[in-house]
């Protein structure tokens, strides 16, 4: 009985490191991967801070220009506008649908100005794709994917859901979001795979870029022609994800300016 006692013990004992050493083994293998997953994320953050970084400074070299920007005109053709076309003042936002700032703006800032601005008929409010390709990739198939949307009458539909969900970057995913706002998946999933809107898209960098334009989110703002709401008489200019009270302020004094 004490040697079969000694045995199972040894038995017991043996079991234990073996559990233990598999369990260890286990344990190892996750955190290798958790610790391979953070050095991947790591690596990618560098990378967007180095394009980011460049981007700065290639805003640095042209705010000589963006400082010095004088009243023009935009004639508005065929783009996403929400509010009313007679509203006293446009607001015109240069952005890209994978950038953060875009994103902050979209999210919250925005919310502000269509309750207290667009719904009360005071300001219009005009989208023009701005993707900036060698920061995020997809971002210019992410302004078809809207344009598409846009299409079948709802780009503000797809609008929210790219900035909602920004890590959304495939064809599918877009797909998916489509469908999830109920479009028509067939429809776009054919205007996705075409060049419909690349003349779009590029019209809208390149007027951007006369702009002095060279990050986003970027907005120009000033007021509507009476006669023509196709034309708006730009005479503000804000970079970045500014506060609420920076584009209240702006849009106030230009309604007090059209009295």
């Amino acid at each position: 009985m004490i040697q079969l006692g000694k045995f199972t013990l040894a038995f017991i004992m043996l079991f234990s490191v073996s559990a233990s050493n598999v369990l260890a083994k286990s344990r190892t293998a996750e955190m290798q991967e958790d610790i391979q997953e953070l050095k991947n994320g790591q690596e990618q953050i560098q990378k967007e801070l180095e394009e980011i970084k460049k981007l700065l400074q290639q805003g640095n070299r042209a705010a000589p220009a963006r400082a010095a920007f004088k009243p023009t005109d935009m004639k508005l053709g065929n783009v996403p506008t929400m509010g009313e076309d007679t509203a006293p003042v446009t607001l015109v936002e240069f952005s890209d649908y994978h950038c953060p700032y875009c994103k902050r703006h979209a999210t919250t800032v925005m919310k502000q100005l269509q309750e207290n601005y667009i719904d009360t008929g005071k300001l219009r409010f005009v989208m023009r794709e701005y993707p900036i390709p060698n920061l995020h990739p997809r971002a210019t198939a992410a302004a078809v994917a809207v344009l598409c949307a846009g299409d079948q009458g709802d780009y503000w539909g797809m609008h929210d859901a790219l900035f909602n969900d920004q890590k959304a970057k495939t064809d599918e995913a877009f797909k998916a979001m489509a469908e999830s706002i109920g479009l028509d998946a067939a429809a776009f999933s054919t205007c996705l795979a075409s060049d419909k809107f690349d003349a779009q898209i590029k019209a809208d960098q390149a007027e951007g870029q006369k702009l002095g334009i060279s990050g986003t989110p970027s907005f120009v703002m000033g007021l509507t022609d009476p006669k023509d709401p196709s034309i708006v008489h730009l005479t503000k200019f804000i970079r970045g994800a500014q506060p609420y009270t920076s584009f209240a302020s702006a849009i106030d004094e230009l309604l007090k300016s059209a009295e």
